[in-house]
C-alpha cells in the first residue's frame, strides 16, 4: 500500500511514504507536532486518487534531526517542505495539514499562491501566535529551556506497549490504542534494553520566536486556493476559539465543518474526515 522513500535535502535526509495514483493529482500531507507519517495511515486510502506525499518533518519520525546548536523554527519547516516538492518535480500542489503541518501548509498556501491548487486542514488555521508583549518572556523562557535539556537522559521504555501507554497518557489529546500504536511504532527506535523516541528533544523546547495575531492574519489574508478546515467539537483546551473564528472570516474560500471528536479525528474517524474534506 505504501512505498518508503528518502529524499535528500542537504544537509537533511526527509523520510517520505508515497500512496496512491502516481498519474492523479498531487498532494503533500504533513503532520502534528511530534507525530509522523503513520498519523495519515488511517485517511490515505480516502485520497487513492492523488499521488498522496507524506512526509516525516526534520526531527520527526525517521528523517534527520537537525544540526547541533540549531533550533527548530517555524520558517524553517517551510523552507524543508518547499525543498521537498522541488525535489519530487511538482509544479502545483495541494497540501493536507494536521495540526503543526496545518500552520505551516497555511503559510506555504498564501506564500506559494500560484502553486498551490487546494489547502486541506484539520485542527489548524495558521501557526500559533503570542501577543507583542509576550514575546520576550518567551524568548527567555526558550534559552533557559535550551540550557536545560543539555545532556537530559532520554526515557527509555521496556516494550512497544509501554511506550503506546505512554502516548496515550495525554488526557488533552486522547488516542486509542490502535491510533497510538501506529504513532508510537513509526515513532521509536530500539536501543539496548529497549525502545526510545526517535524524535529529536529539541522539539519539546519552547518555541524561541512566535508571530503576533495581526501577522498570522495577514498570511491567511493571501491565501487564494479552496480552504476546507475541519475541526474537533468540542475544541481542545489549547485552541483559542476567538481566534479561530476570526481567522475563518479572513481567509477568501474557506468552509469550516466541526466534528465530534477529539485532536486526531483524522486517524479516530477518517472516513467523515476525508469526506468532509473533499466535498465540493
Amino acid at each position: 500500500m505504501f512505498e518508503e522513500l528518502t529524499i535528500d535535502t542537504p544537509p537533511l535526509r526527509i523520510a517520505v511514504r508515497r500512496a496512491g495514483n502516481a498519474d492523479g493529482p498531487k498532494l503533500l500531507a504533513l503532520h502534528g507536532w511530534l507525530d509522523n507519517v503513520a498519523s495519515f495511515t488511517p485517511i490515505a486510502p480516502h485520497f487513492a486518487d492523488h499521488d498522496l506525499v507524506m512526509i516525516d518533518l526534520p526531527g520527526h519520525g525517521r528523517s534527520s534531526h537537525r544540526a547541533p546548536g540549531a533550533w527548530y523554527h517555524f520558517i524553517d519547516y517551510c523552507t524543508d517542505v518547499l525543498a521537498v516538492v522541488e525535489a519530487l518535480g511538482w509544479s502545483r500542489f495541494s497540501l493536507l495539514g494536521h495540526s503543526l503541518g496545518g500552520a505551516i501548509a497555511s503559510v506555504l498556501a498564501a506564500a506559494l499562491a500560484d502553486r498551490v491548487e487546494h489547502l486541506y486542514l484539520i485542527e489548524s488555521l495558521g501557526p500559533i501566535s503570542t501577543r507583542e508583549d509576550k514575546l520576550p518572556g518567551l524568548l527567555a523562557q526558550a534559552l533557559r529551556d535550551r540550557q536545560a535539556i543539555a545532556g537530559k537522559q532520554l526515557r527509555r521504555f521496556d516494550s512497544i506497549d509501554v511506550a503506546v501507554a505512554a502516548r496515550r497518557s495525554n488526557r488533552e489529546m486522547p488516542l486509542s490504542d490502535a491510533s497510538a500504536r501506529l504513532l508510537v511504532e513509526r515513532g521509536v527506535r530500539e536501543v539496548d534494553g529497549g525502545y526510545e523516541w526517535s524524535s529529536d528533544p529539541r522539539l519539546t523546547l519552547t518555541s524561541a520566536m512566535r508571530l503576533s495575531e495581526a501577522q498570522v492574519c495577514g498570511y491567511l489574508a493571501g491565501i487564494r486556493c479552496p480552504v476546507r478546515l475541519v475541526v474537533a467539537d468540542p475544541p481542545m483546551p489549547f485552541v483559542d476559539v476567538e481566534h479561530m473564528l476570526e481567522r475563518t472570516r479572513i481567509v477568501p474560500d474557506l468552509r469550516l465543518t466541526r466534528m465530534t471528536g477529539s485532536h486526531h479525528l483524522h486517524m479516530e474517524t477518517p472516513g467523515e474526515v476525508a469526506a468532509a474534506l473533499r466535498r465540493d
